[in-house]
């Protein structure tokens, strides 16, 4: 029989609480086949996330004391198995045991074999503690659980994989960079521009470096004051109503504005550019340097100096060199200027020490990590690794948020664990995929108020 092509499964809310409990070992008792067979779990598979194929390889068990390995799929139905047509896909023939909460029908492979079917229900104490997890209070007590349950190794077991994750999905986004580009070094100085958008205007900087061609750069790179007319000019941040009206006199009186803007007037009718609007740009930065103005006036004068080579940036070998490299000036108008108009004279001269621990741990870091595994050299992943060791904890709300339940940030890849671990599981409420929500589940935190909860049977499948 000709395979048929995988179809990627679509996986319910009470599919994905059985796999739950299957992966984790939390049923209650060992099981039974619907043909009377005793099954013991000896283990539950490596599980598989794509989405397609049986959900865990290598299962170990014991079906009436023989030992069996091989596949196993875990679903709300039993009738999603030809629902999902695995009943004609050979990737399913070597399933030696079909999990699921509804035993609605016997099942059979594309050789025509039968698959033991075993009912599986979600005992009643995870099904509280799942519950309390999605009540507006859940996030805040299973924070609390893991500041009075969780060990010092479990968390940073937990935390080190989080930090992977992080570097793996920093990889995926500097390959999609480099991909569209078609050059590994646009692909730098656009990470490298996303850093200084210090998340507020980390999406807008990425807007404004994908909108110039790096071809155009290229041609300017040996004038400072073209570049700097270039990368102000295209963030929309040389109309006159971008700046406020309080400056507008001193600012055309000096004539740099001027001087700036009939400069990019002419680069961009040359070069077809059309410009960002410049009112997009939130403030960033402390005390009187929350403008973005000075951020592209170092970025020019990095692009000047080299210091975005992907080249120059691979052939440091030590925190010392990334930081001499990365160290620069603002130009001369900016160390006097926070704005267009604006003298001030605690304006950022050159970047900041805690600017350039940032763009280590977000724009060098992960560009290694993700040339190093594209280039199959794994030096500079291993050099990925001891740089954000050396690099100081990052100072934000998540790090903030994490401290009052103990879990302190003493190093940068710990902060990057933990920005991981609140945007892609807390924020997302991935409860059944985060270790933090497994120990909660598994019952480490009972409140008394809730020992005596009645769980409707299908109250659980609606809370996820």
């Amino acid at each position: 029989m000709a395979r048929i092509k995988a179809i990627s499964r679509t996986r319910t809310a009470k599919t994905r609480q059985l796999q739950f409990v299957w992966r984790h070992k939390m049923m209650k008792d060992n099981g039974q086949t619907t043909d009377g067979k005793d099954v013991e779990v000896i283990d539950p598979g490596l599980h598989n996330r794509r989405g397609y194929a049986p959900d865990y390889f290598n299962a170990k068990l014991k079906l009436n004391g023989v030992l069996w390995v091989g596949n196993v799929v875990v679903t709300e139905n039993a009738s999603d198995w030809y629902l999902n047509n695995m009943d004609k896909d050979k990737a399913y023939d070597n399933v030696i045991l079909a999990v699921v909460g509804n035993a609605d029908t016997d099942i059979i492979n594309s050789e025509g074999q039968p698959v033991s079917v075993m009912p599986m229900e979600i005992p009643q104490e995870v099904a509280k503690q799942y519950l309390i997890l999605a009540s507006d209070q859940g996030q805040t007590l299973c924070h609390q659980n893991v500041k009075e349950n969780i060990t010092r190794l479990t968390l940073r077991s937990w935390l080190c994989a989080l930090q992977t994750e992080r570097l793996e999905w920093q990889t995926e986004e500097i390959r999609r960079r480099a991909k569209e580009f078609g050059c590994w070094d646009a692909a730098y100085f656009v990470t490298l521009a996303r850093t200084f958008g210090m998340g507020v205007n980390g999406d807008l900087m990425e807007q404004w470096a994908k909108s110039i061609p790096m071809s155009v750069i290229e041609q300017r790179a040996d004038d400072l004051f073209q570049l700097e007319a270039l990368f102000l000019g295209q963030a929309g941040l040389l109309e006159l109503d971008t700046v406020p009206e309080r400056f507008q006199h001193d600012a055309l009186n000096e004539g740099y504005f001027a001087k700036l803007r009939n400069e990019y007037l002419y680069l961009a009718h040359k070069y077809s550019l059309q410009p960002l609007d410049g009112k997009q740009w939130k403030p960033m930065g402390k005390g009187n340097n929350r403008n973005p103005h000075p951020v592209f006036s170092f970025l020019s004068n990095m692009y000047y100096q080299c210091k975005t080579s992907l080249h120059a940036m691979l052939k440091c070998e030590t925190m010392t060199e990334v930081r001499n490299l990365l160290k620069v000036s603002a130009t001369p108008y900016w160390q006097t200027h926070n704005h267009f108009g604006a003298e001030c004279k605690t304006c950022a001269k050159q970047l900041s020490a805690e600017r350039l621990n940032l763009m280590v741990i977000n724009a060098v870091v992960p560009m290694l990590f993700a040339y190093g595994r594209e280039m199959a050299q794994e030096i500079y992943c291993d050099r990925a690794f001891d740089f954000i060791e050396q690099c100081k904890s990052e100072k934000n709300s998540i790090a903030k948020h994490w401290e009052q339940y103990d879990v302190k940030s003493e190093q940068a890849w710990q902060t990057q664990a933990l920005i991981q671990q609140q945007h892609e599981y807390c924020d997302k409420r991935q409860c059944l995929r985060c270790r933090f929500g497994y120990e909660f589940l598994k019952g480490t935190k009972k409140l008394e108020g809730y020992r005596n909860m009645v769980i409707e049977p299908d109250l659980f499948a609606e809370l996820y």
